[in-house]
């Protein structure tokens, strides 16, 4: 990794702040020009927080042009751009093994990347060397998005 990408991953990890749903998407698309294939990305984050706004920006930053909705009833969505996207909502999984289920090792094809929603209810299912991102709303109303890396 080179100095740029240290310099945008060390703002990411004091916390990016937008203030639209546009500007969300625009950062995760910058993000995920620096995001590494083959690595899982947990997305934390209350209900209405934007967390699936920020995998939509994450999306377009992969070129994937598809319209990208919230997997909450089907689980796990696959959209294909320069890198496979895995984009999985835990929500609903009543326990960790659910996450087995998915099958997602067999479907995931290098270069790839999945993005978990609701990470805590598959927190044992994750491999150690997992990105973690945390998605808060501020007082004011604006989002806030902060990395951490193992």
């Amino acid at each position: 990794m080179g100095m740029k990408e240290d310099r945008l991953f060390s703002q990411w990890e004091t916390g990016i702040v937008t203030h639209s749903a546009k500007e969300t998407e625009a950062v995760a698309a910058t993000f995920a020009q620096s995001l590494p294939p083959d690595l899982i990305l947990t997305l934390a984050g209350d209900l209405g927080v934007g967390k699936t706004t920020f995998v939509r920006g994450l999306a377009r930053g992969l070129g994937i042009e598809e319209d990208i909705t919230s997997p909450s009833f089907a689980l796990l969505h696959v959209y294909q751009g320069k890198r496979q996207l895995l984009h999985i909502d835990a929500y609903r999984l009543k326990q960790s093994s659910s996450f087995d289920d998915l099958m997602v090792w067999d479907i995931a094809q290098s270069p790839w990347n999945m993005v978990i929603e609701w990470p805590e209810r598959v927190a044992d299912r994750l491999p150690a060397d997992h990105w973690k991102m945390k998605a808060t709303i501020l007082a004011d109303g604006s989002h806030r998005f902060t990395l951490t890396r193992p």
